[in-house]
C-alpha cells in the first residue's frame, strides 16, 4: 500500500535546519543538508516556476557531498513528472548557459568558494537566475513530500552544455588568439579545470597545470589566502609564466595573476574586462574600486548592493533606461552580460549570471592586443587600490547588530578607527557600513550573505595601504570582546 506523502513548510524547514538563503542561493551546513531538505527546497523551487512538463537542466561542482545532493535534487525533478537533463560536473555559468539558451529551470548544486563541510543550491528560471522574489516564493512554499524514494541514481551525464559554453568563447575571440603565451593553470578543485584547459588550447596558448587535487580546496577570490599569494609568486619564479589563471570552486568567479604571480583584484579585472568589451554602461556593488567611476570609460555606473542578484536588477534598471553594451561585474571577479556585445564582427550573447571565463580571456587578448605584459594593464587605471579579508565563524546576526550599533554612534566609528586612519567623513549603508575617511580612503564592513564570516574591504592609494587597513580594522573588531558593549562607552 503506497505510504502517504508528508506536507512540509519549507520556513518552518528553515527554522530547524539551518539551510536558507544567502546573496547565492541556499547554503549550509553538508550536516544539515539531507536528502529530505534537498529534495524540499527543489520541489519548491519547481512549484514556483510552474514547472509541471519538460526537462530541468542538473549540475554539480567537485565537493564531496555534491553527488548525494545532486541525488536528491533529481529525485524531487522525477517525482514532479520532469525529466533531469544531467549535464555533470560543469561550471555554473556554463549551466545558467545552457539553461539560458534551451529555456530551461536548472539547479546547480555547489558551495562556490565557502569550505567543504558547507554546500548549495542555486537556483535558474528559463531566463536567468532566480530573483530576491522568487527567493520569497520558495521560501513560503508548502510542499509534498513522499515517504520514500528521496533519492535517485543520476543518469548519464549530457555533454551539451559543457560544448556550448566553449563555443561561446571559440565564436567570440579569434582563432588562436593566445598563440605563444605560456600559461599557468591553477586547477586545484576547480570544477571548471578540464573545460577552461580545453578552451585555452583550443585558442592556441601553451596550458601548464598547476596544484591539481581531488581535496576540495576553497578558493575565496575575494580573499585569497597567504599561502596562495605565496605560491603563485614562486610558481612565477620557478616556473615562468605570462599568466597565472585560476577559479573558485564552481568556476563562476576568476583569479587571475600577472607574469609575476600577483593576483588582480576582481574589480580591477572587471573594470578592465568591460572596457575591453567597449561597455558603455556598468552595474557594479557598492564595494567596488572608484577607478571604475574615474577612469572615465563608462558613460553610466549604477552601484547596488553586493550580491549577483542587485547586479542583475542594475543592469535591467540600465537596460530599461536605454543604455547600450550594458554589463555588470562585482570584486570577486565574476563577471555578466547584460545585452550584446559586438567586437570586431563578432558578437558575444548576454549571460546574466557570474562568470569567470569571459574576463580572464578579455584581459589576456588586451594584454597581447597592447603588446604588453599582463601587469602592465594596470597602469592604464586610476592609482586606486582595494583589499579585503574576513573574519571567520562570526555569526551573521552578531555581524548585523554590531554594524547597525556602530552606524548609529559617530563617535564609536571614531574611537574604533583612532590612530589607524583619519577621521570619518561620510557613511553609505547601501550594504554593511562603508565609511569614506579623510585622505580619500575606505573601509567597508559587512556580514557575508554565504557563511558566518565578517567581511572588511579597504581602498587606498597604495595596494599595502589598502592591506593594512583591511587587517587593522579586523584586528580592532578581535580586540573588543564585546564591541556592543564598546560602542555604548563611546556615547
Amino acid at each position: 500500500m503506497p505510504q502517504p506523502e508528508k506536507q512540509l513548510s519549507i520556513r518552518a524547514l528553515m527554522d530547524t535546519c539551518g539551510v536558507r538563503f544567502g546573496t547565492s542561493g541556499a547554503r549550509g551546513l553538508v550536516a544539515d543538508m539531507s536528502s529530505e531538505v534537498c529534495f524540499a527546497y527543489t520541489a519548491a523551487f519547481l512549484q514556483a516556476m510552474s514547472a509541471t512538463s519538460g526537462r530541468v537542466a542538473l549540475a554539480m561542482d567537485l565537493r564531496p557531498s555534491s553527488p548525494e545532493i545532486a541525488s536528491a535534487c533529481a529525485a524531487a525533478i522525477e517525482h514532479a513528472g520532469l525529466t533531469v537533463d544531467f549535464c555533470g560536473a560543469i561550471p555554473t555559468p556554463a549551466l545558467a548557459y545552457y539553461a539560458q539558451t534551451h529555456g530551461l529551470p536548472a539547479i546547480m548544486v555547489t558551495g562556490s568558494h565557502i569550505p567543504f563541510d558547507r554546500n548549495g543550491i542555486k537556483f535558474y528560471s528559463a531566463t536567468g537566475e532566480i530573483t530576491k522574489v522568487d527567493e520569497a516564493t520558495i521560501t513560503g512554499a508548502v510542499v509534498l513530500l513522499p515517504a520514500v524514494r528521496l533519492t535517485v541514481a543520476l543518469p548519464p551525464v549530457n555533454r551539451a552544455a559543457f560544448e556550448l559554453y566553449s563555443e561561446r568563447y571559440l565564436d567570440f575571440f579569434p582563432a588562436r588568439c593566445l598563440a605563444g603565451t605560456r600559461l599557468g593553470f591553477y586547477e586545484h578543485s576547480s570544477v571548471g579545470r578540464d573545460l577552461f584547459t580545453e578552451l585555452l588550447l583550443q585558442l592556441g596558448a601553451e596550458v601548464v597545470s598547476l596544484g591539481r587535487t581531488d581535496d576540495f580546496v576553497p578558493i575565496d577570490t575575494e580573499a585569497v589566502s597567504d599561502a596562495d599569494v605565496q605560491q603563485a609568486r614562486r610558481w612565477a619564479e620557478d616556473v615562468g609564466f605570462d599568466a597565472i589563471l585560476s577559479t573558485d570552486g564552481d568556476a563562476d568567479r576568476p583569479l587571475l595573476g600577472d607574469e609575476n604571480g600577483q593576483w588582480f583584484r576582481g574589480d580591477v579585472s572587471g573594470i578592465l574586462c568591460a572596457q575591453y568589451l567597449g561597455a558603455q554602461a556598468v552595474a557594479t556593488t557598492v564595494s567596488c574600486n572608484t577607478a571604475v567611476d574615474l577612469c572615465g570609460a563608462f558613460a553610466k555606473v549604477v552601484r547596488t548592493r553586493i550580491g549577483s542578484p542587485y547586479v542583475i536588477a542594475g543592469i535591467e534598471e540600465l537596460i530599461g533606461a536605454g543604455a547600450q553594451n550594458v554589463v555588470g561585474f562585482e570584486p570577486n571577479g565574476g563577471f555578466l552580460v547584460g545585452s550584446a556585445i559586438e567586437k570586431d564582427g563578432r558578437v558575444l550573447a548576454p549571460l546574466m549570471t557570474r562568470d569567470a571565463v569571459l574576463p580572464m580571456l578579455c584581459l589576456l587578448s588586451m594584454a597581447r592586443e597592447r603588446g604588453v605584459k599582463v601587469s602592465a594593464l594596470l597602469h592604464s587605471l586610476p592609482a586606486q587600490f582595494t583589499a579585503s579579508d574576513r573574519l571567520q565563524d562570526f555569526p551573521t546576526e552578531s555581524s548585523r547588530a554590531l554594524l547597525q550599533a556602530l552606524a548609529a554612534s559617530h563617535a564609536a566609528i571614531e574611537a574604533l578607527l583612532d590612530g589607524l586612519c583619519g577621521k570619518p567623513v561620510g557613511v553609505d549603508q547601501t550594504d554593511g557600513l562603508r565609511i569614506t575617511l579623510e585622505g580619500n580612503e575606505i573601509v567597508h564592513f559587512r556580514p557575508s550573505g554565504n557563511a558566518p564570516e565578517l567581511r572588511c574591504y579597504a581602498e587606498a592609494a597604495t595596494q599595502d595601504r589598502a592591506g593594512t587597513l583591511v587587517q587593522g580594522c579586523l584586528r580592532r573588531m578581535m580586540a573588543h570582546n564585546d564591541l556592543q558593549e564598546f560602542i555604548r562607552d563611546q556615547d
